[in-house]
């Protein structure tokens, strides 16, 4: 399994994420501008530039025509897949965090930082259909959270909002009245901030991963704790395999920290998980620094890894990866 190297960012990466279909890759950095690529040879096809930022997460509709991001700027932004244009700001007080369109794409999910005195936030947007009809204001806005929220995502059709981030909780609010519903255990839970969260092809389940060492496996209805799996170093990125029971965890130490331990790239694998077994089945190294993010292409034929390295690895799988055994 040959990566195909990509190099298009001159900072760390930040979030990856693959269009539906499978064909396209988004890529986020901390150089400002959000990169699109070809996901079968890993050809850039183009940037969104506009934000003066770190950009810190993406988001693709279903039909590949709109990208959100959100920045360090203190905005999330609309753009036009194909042309590179931006269609809407959103202004914010503080840096933006994450975005995550919902089911239908009518909505959009943002969180902002704690900045300045000012507590993190959960904001919901109305995405309109025509760009000439986008508002700024939101529909919802939570707050309760300590530090910064990392993650925020829709849960099932919408109902309700699973946010994660650096005060180890795991959080599920209703979206319609912005009241928590659930969250998840102090003893059992993550013990360090949650770094990463990313819900399962089908939605059932979601997976987090935390700077205590570990990814844990949750139910998205009852925030049941499914699975853990412990690795020796902080987990930065986890995703899941839609084709088999697979999980990748990728990370490594802070950057500030790296100088201080050994130099082989092994340290910067990522490492693939059974997901029932919850047993290490396999790396793949290649990073030189930890790796920030991690996207499954939807066909579960091959996925990628961001570093702080600057460089994307796209990994098309071997035919032999389809029959591992334990």
């Amino acid at each position: 399994m040959r990566p195909i190297l990509m190099k298009g960012h001159e900072r760390p990466l930040t979030f990856l994420k693959y269009n539906r279909d499978g064909d396209l890759l988004f890529s986020c950095a901390k150089d400002h501008t959000p990169t699109v690529w070809f996901a079968d040879n890993g050809e850039r096809l183009g940037t969104y530039r506009g934000h003066n930022g770190a950009v810190w997460c993406c988001d693709v509709s279903r039909d590949s025509s709109l990208l959100i991001t959100g920045s360090a700027d203190q905005t999330a932004k609309l753009w036009d897949v194909k042309k590179g244009t931006q269609l809407y700001t959103f202004n914010f007080d503080s840096p933006t965090r994450s975005v995550d369109f919902g089911v239908g794409d009518k909505l959009a999910v943002i969180t902002t930082d704690p900045f300045m005195g000012l507590p993190s936030a959960i904001q919901v947007k109305r995405i309109a259909r025509d760009p000439i009809d986008q508002a700024g204001e939101s529909v919802l806005v939570l707050k309760g959270p300590q530090g910064r929220i990392n993650r925020a995502v829709w849960g099932p059709l919408n109902k309700t909002i699973i946010s994660a981030g650096e005060d180890k909780v795991v959080r599920i609010w209703d979206s319609e009245t912005g009241k928590l519903i659930k969250e998840s255990d102090k003893e059992t839970g993550h013990q360090k901030p949650i770094t990463s969260l990313s819900k399962s092809i089908d939605g059932t389940h979601f997976i987090t991963g935390s700077l205590d060492k570990s990814a844990k496996l949750w139910d998205t209805r009852t925030l049941t704790l499914l699975k853990t799996y412990m690795t020796e170093r902080p987990v930065n990125a986890v995703t899941m395999s839609p084709l088999l029971d697979h999980v990748v965890l990728g990370g490594g130490q802070d950057a500030s920290a790296v100088t201080t331990t050994d130099h082989r790239a092994g340290k910067f694998e990522a490492k693939f998980y059974d997901k029932i077994l919850q047993e290490e089945i396999g790396g793949v190294k290649g990073h030189f620094g930890p790796i920030n993010a991690l996207a499954f292409n939807p066909d579960g034929r091959s996925f990628a890894s961001g570093g702080e390295d600057g460089y994307v690895r796209l990994h098309h799988f071997d035919p032999d990866y389809f029959n591992i055994k334990i």
